[in-house]
């Protein structure tokens, strides 16, 4: 009794690695089938010219989880580094990243180190790559794109110069606004103190919207012999309500761990801005006092060190919490998804929140100044 063997011969022309993950695979219509026959063995011979790939679409940065969960209830152990992806987002990831470069003839080595590596790690989707060589395009933002800091939040939110713009750009009118709303009649009397209250927050408006603004971590690894507690800090997210990138997530201890942070960050700022503020404004009634200024002479010098440290919890606790919530809930999580095909609306709307926000935070730091007596209330008539 004969044998019969069947041989199949499959020889695609595109080699399949495990960066290229496709979603979908067509075969071509020259696919041929022959029958050979042979009277001791018969071969099947199964031939193609050509097997096209179609590669997996770029992930949203803003998908969550990457299980079709929301990334504010993510898990993790509130110690380890939940900012990596799994095994097979993190190859999908890299696959993506290197397909959006190859299309335009760029390497991972002509991006910026921290970028490379985080793309390589699997952490960075294609879509963030597109980002960031959609901002390449701008000479200012080129140029930004240099330093990690403004790289790493840009990447997030191309919106952030814009914000950080709105914040100081209108930080002097609309607190100036406010401080003669609480002092009406004695806004002129008092005005070394507005003047320190508006110098304080000049400086401090700027890290107000740098601090709790969302990220992209490309930050590399603690290191192995650091602290738990500095490893903990490290993997916190930059915005305690941030949405995390597909694939990561971020336990609720860590997303507290964040307005720690910040909050220990902000009152080292609002600290150092009042102090130099109050000594300013200490100056300034000291100097109209030795000119035989009248209405300096009813002026008292502010407390220095009181004041400071006031301003310190003060940034620390509300201004944190305020603007953690403006940038992680109002912005990012509400705003942006909405309007992120008509940015000139959503500039507006968040310009509209900002303001609103600096100056409510005006009005707060008067009322509380005055609660903890570091300013007087004005006498009742």
């Amino acid at each position: 009794m004969s044998s019969i063997a069947a041989i199949t011969h499959f020889t695609p022309s595109t080699k399949l690695t495990p960066h290229h993950r496709p979603s979908l695979i067509s075969f071509p219509q020259s696919l041929s089938i022959s029958l050979r026959h042979n009277p001791i063995s018969p071969t099947l011979s199964l031939s193609h010219t050509h097997l096209p790939i179609h590669p997996i679409s770029a992930l949203s940065p803003d998908s969550g989880n990457g299980n079709g969960k929301d990334s504010f209830n993510g898990g993790g152990n509130g110690g380890g580094d939940n900012n990596g992806g799994d095994e097979n987002g993190g190859d999908e990831n890299e696959g993506e990243a290197v397909l959006i470069l190859a299309q335009i003839g760029r390497s991972l080595d002509s991006l910026p180190k921290d970028l490379a590596d985080a793309i390589r790690a699997g952490k960075i989707p294609g879509s963030v790559v597109s980002k960031y060589l959609e901002l390449e395009k701008s000479g200012l933002f080129k140029w930004l794109l240099q330093f990690a800091g403004f790289r790493e939040r840009l990447l997030a939110d191309d919106l952030f110069l814009a914000k950080i713009g709105m914040e100081c750009g209108v930080g002097i009118f609309t607190k100036t606004a406010a401080e003669y709303e609480r002092r009406r009649e004695n806004f002129f009397n008092e005005l070394e103190i507005v003047f320190a209250d508006v110098v304080m927050a000049i400086i401090a408006d700027f890290m107000l919207v740098w601090l709790p603004a969302p990220t992209i971590s490309l930050r590399a690894p603690v290191a192995l012999n650091a602290g738990r507690l500095a490893k903990f800090f490290h993997n916190c997210p930059d915005n305690a309500f941030q949405t995390a990138m597909s694939g990561t997530s971020f336990s609720l201890l860590q997303r507290m761990g964040a307005i720690v942070r910040n909050g220990t960050k902000l009152f080292a700022v609002g600290t150092t801005s009042s102090l130099v503020g109050t000594v300013v404004t200490n100056a300034v009634i000291n100097a109209r006092k030795s000119v035989g200024n009248t209405s300096a002479e009813e002026a008292e010098n502010v407390p220095v060190l009181s004041t400071s440290i006031g301003y310190g919890v003060y940034m620390a606790v509300s201004s944190n919490l305020r603007y953690q919530i403006v940038a992680g809930v109002i912005e990012q999580r509400l705003l942006e998804p909405l309007l992120h095909k008509h940015k000139v609306l959503l500039s507006a709307m968040c310009f509209a929140v900002r303001t609103g926000n600096t100056y409510l935070g005006s009005l707060l730091w008067v009322d509380y100044a005055r609660l903890i007596g570091i300013q007087k209330a004005p006498e009742a008539e």
